[in-house]
């Protein structure tokens, strides 16, 4: 394909064909095009739920697309250089769980780094995959686990010859890489394939000048979160497939998840943001990078604040930084990460991405413009003047390295009580303990509960982190196994 096919948008202009149309419905959804909800259509405009149908002949269907939708996929692989692309609608948390789900069944083993988003031991709880973790370098001072070093991924290999793929983060939510190209290269001399996470990487399609793609790397699938830095709506996003997977096998793996009435805003929204990005993804994401690096010295400057990038690397467990990532300490001011987080929503009407206890993170992307990012370091200036203390007490670090005593699908499933948070050092943990975002589980099912666990868990939630994953809504209570 050329550039010249990029222009066009498959899935929109049979959407804006059939809207002309002035079709009948007497099919779903049924609020049929709005006329049935008026206080929608007063939120969303009428032009959104007239376009909110169902998968019929001239609109194809997401679950065996043959036309309009397989087009889209099309030019959606040529774009990102994939074999085949799938359009997914249930976020990346689907894209993750039908890459893990494609290659690993009930025993089977895969190398992972624990610093993974909860949707990737989700699906070892779904399919009874056993996890080899690579337990990653922690950078001491900020707190944040790093990426795996190939040295340990060889190990990992060597002492599990029969594990069946390798995942990797492509980059962290902190804008971490690992040296993914040759990751691929050992995981594919000892027969495995390589998974890659890159929820966080969808400019690395587009962008100069940045880390490499997973695609470009050699992953044999990758998950790309299009509505985070590519410009989709919320919950819409793409799993890709090199050469060699078999993509009709992906597709049935899809379809034993996936919604059969997939929305065709999400699936607009894709073939818009990849026409976008196809044709002006590069200049985009060059003004990001500008962007984000601006503020990192405005940052730098204030004081106290450390906002870090491509200093950090190392070659190793830092293999490349992506510098779109606007990853912020905040100890040096005696805040939590948390804290600053609370204070630039509740005082400063500026909604970041997260905040940990030792960071924030500010998303730049294509919609951004100079006059929020100054708006942003001016309050960041305005905190540490108003708000800087004493950092003693603080605690740093957001990663602690698990003992796993049972699978993740074995122990979600085995029978559990419920104990008093404080009382379960020793214990087996049988569901996930996590703050999201980021959705990094502290305790996943099937790890071992320690005192240092234990602290950081009552430690985060009275900094005001959100805490997620427990049955017990307060996280006063954990289940474990009996």
């Amino acid at each position: 394909m050329n550039r010249e096919d990029q222009k066009r948008a498959p899935i929109y202009e049979a959407l804006e064909k059939f809207r002309k149309q002035r079709v009948v419905p007497f099919d779903v959804p049924g609020h049929k095009r709005g006329r049935g909800n008026p206080e929608l259509v007063e939120l969303l405009g009428e032009k959104c739920v007239g376009i909110d149908v169902n998968s019929m002949k001239p609109l194809d269907n997401l679950c065996h697309p043959v036309s309009v939708i397989r087009d889209a996929e099309e030019l959606a692989a040529d774009a990102f250089h994939a074999e085949h692309a799938f359009l997914m609608v249930g976020g990346t948390t689907s894209a993750v769980q039908s890459m893990i789900l494609s290659v690993c069944k009930r025993g089977d083993k895969i190398i992972l780094p624990r610093n993974v988003h909860k949707s990737a031991i989700n699906a070892l709880v779904l399919c009874g995959a056993i996890p080899v973790y690579v337990n990653p370098e922690v950078n001491p001072k900020l707190g944040i686990s790093l990426g795996m070093e190939v040295p340990c991924v060889e190990q990992a290999i060597k002492e599990n010859p029969d594990a069946v793929a390798v995942l990797v983060n492509n980059p962290t939510y902190y804008g971490i890489c690992s040296d993914i190209r040759s990751i691929v290269k050992l995981a594919h001399a000892h027969g495995m394939k390589v998974l890659a996470d890159e929820a966080h990487g969808t400019h690395l399609y587009f962008g100069k000048n940045l880390p490499v793609s997973g695609m470009e790397a050699g992953a044999d699938l990758a998950a790309i979160s299009m509505h985070k830095s590519g410009g989709s709506l919320t919950q819409s996003s793409i799993l890709l497939v090199n050469k060699g997977v078999n993509a009709d096998y992906v597709r049935q793996i899809i379809n034993l998840t996936q919604t059969t009435s997939a929305s065709y805003l999400l699936l607009s929204s894709l073939d818009i943001s990849r026409r976008n990005l196809a044709l002006r993804g590069e200049e985009s994401f060059a003004k990001v990078s500008e962007m984000a690096e601006y503020a990192r010295n405005e940052i730098n400057n204030i004081g106290g604040y450390y906002a870090y990038g491509k200093d950090l690397i190392n070659g190793t467990s830092i293999y490349d930084y992506d510098v779109t990532k606007l990853s912020i300490y905040t100890l040096g001011i005696g805040l939590a990460g948390i804290e600053v987080y609370d204070l630039l929503r509740d005082e400063y009407d500026i909604q970041i991405e997260f905040g940990d206890i030792c960071n924030i993170l500010a998303y730049i992307s294509i919609g951004d413009r100079t006059q929020d990012i100054e708006r942003l370091v001016g309050a960041l200036a305005d905190i540490a003047r108003l708000y800087k203390k004493d950092k003693a007490g603080l605690l740093s670090g957001e990663y602690i390295a698990p003992k796993v005593i049972r699978s993740p699908q074995e122990a979600f499933y085995a029978e559990k009580k419920s104990l008093q948070i404080r009382e379960t050092s020793g214990c087996i943990s049988g569901e996930f303990v996590m703050c999201y975002p980021p959705g990094i589980p502290i305790l996943a099912p099937g790890e071992m509960i320690t005192d240092e666990i234990i602290e950081y868990i009552i430690y985060a939630k009275e900094k005001g982190c959100s805490m997620q994953g427990t049955e017990d809504p307060a996280v006063e209570h954990l289940m474990v196994l009996v």
